[in-house]
């Protein structure tokens, strides 16, 4: 009896380790899929331990969050999968097809429009030159082939997209930093204007060392007559489970010889707008995030609510606030067009001229534009 007590517990001790060893190889062998990125080496890595806001492996926020619990992340963990909120829409948002001809013709050497691909992804045609934010064409947000999904397709194909000539890359998240597109801009020539850390992604992802340009906060570069500057922002970032802020996140201000924009990336409110805004502003359009917010307070210290995004445009000094994180994929507990409906109520409370422009539908920074609350329509 006890000899074949023995055996049974050899037999299920070397089970149990097969299994083990199987689960630990299967995890090594997804982490280290390109679409998970690369560490800072080298000198990326000096320039991150020299920068004051690098501390202990790891970016911090000018203005930390509130420290989170376990508590907290059951309750969000609890309302991400339960609920009545209407996070999908009943039908499939409005998408205006750009035309591909619009697009091929230069851009005035004077002028500022842009369109919104969904989420936070934008184009933007500024005194000349071509720029993308944070382009995702993916159908998903995620490292694996499962995870949220599109609700629409992009008003314009990635393929149909003309050379662009700077893209800006607020952090790695997977719904900003998008593997599959980046490898497609990088083979048609376009430079890449990302925080310090996100140039080893890239690097691994095949883009070559001269089309990226990896900033610190305040820094700056210039392209033709336009200056790019890296400004900072209230976020995190992280593409793996154990990476969490090992990158910089950012947001970006864009200033022309006749024109200038800002976008705010993800982030959670802070006084550092007001600082933009004082050195760089007023912005003709502010690119700002409404939605994926909350609950609990860390996460509205870094995924700001609709009534602070419109404190942000005005804190930056914007003439006009073009709302964008919302509407494309399901992120947060809230319903999918709360954000847009949230907006539109503080700005006319506040006085914010807001654009409401659907999918693919150009806003122009010289000519009035009429928007429509067209989510109501969405049934």
């Amino acid at each position: 009896m006890g000899s074949r007590l023995a055996r049974w517990l050899v037999r299920a001790t070397v089970m149990l380790a097969v299994i083990v060893a199987v689960v630990v190889a299967a995890g090594w062998v997804v982490l280290s899929q390109p679409q998970f990125g690369a560490p800072m080496a080298g000198a990326r890595l000096e320039r991150a331990l020299a920068n004051p806001q690098y501390r202990d492996g790891r970016f911090v926020n000018l203005e930390p969050e509130a420290p989170s619990s376990p508590a907290a992340l059951g309750n969000y963990i609890v309302k991400q999968f339960s609920g009545d909120e209407v996070r999908v829409p009943p039908a499939p948002p409005p998408v205006l097809a750009v035309d591909k001809a619009s697009l091929a013709a230069a851009p005035p050497s004077s002028g500022l429009r842009a369109f919104w691909i969904g989420h936070a992804s934008t184009y933007v045609e500024l005194d000349g030159l071509r720029f993308l934010l944070d382009p995702v064409f993916s159908e998903r947000v995620s490292p694996l082939p499962v995870g949220p999904g599109r609700f629409h397709a992009p008003p314009v194909a990635l393929a149909d997209l003309p050379r662009i000539d700077a893209v800006l890359i607020s952090h790695d998240h997977y719904d900003h930093l998008d593997m599959d597109t980046v490898r497609h801009l990088a083979r048609r020539g376009s430079k890449f204007f990302v925080p310090l850390g996100i140039g080893a992604h890239l690097e691994r992802w095949g883009v070559p060392a001269a089309q990226i340009e990896e900033l610190e906060w305040w820094q700056e570069r210039t392209l033709g007559s336009v200056r790019i500057v890296c400004t900072p922002t209230r976020h995190y970032s992280g593409r793996g489970l154990r990476d969490r802020s090992s990158t910089l996140w950012s947001s970006w201000s864009v200033v022309g010889p006749d024109h200038r924009f800002f976008y705010s990336g993800d982030t959670g409110y802070s006084r550092l707008f007001q600082d933009i805004g004082a050195r760089l502003g007023p912005f003709d359009i502010a690119f700002v995030k409404i939605g994926a917010y909350g609950p609990g307070a860390s996460w509205f210290d870094i995924h700001m609510p609709p009534e602070q995004a419109v404190q942000v445009h005005r804190d930056v000094r914007g003439k006009r606030m073009f709302p964008v994180h919302w509407s494309t994929f399901n992120l947060a507990y809230h319903d999918w067009d709360e954000p847009i409906r949230r907006t539109l109520a503080e700005a006319g409370r506040t006085g914010v001229e807001l654009v409401t422009p659907r999918l693919g539908e150009w806003v122009d920074a010289d000519r009035e534009f009429k928007s429509t609350r067209w989510w109501e329509a969405v049934r």
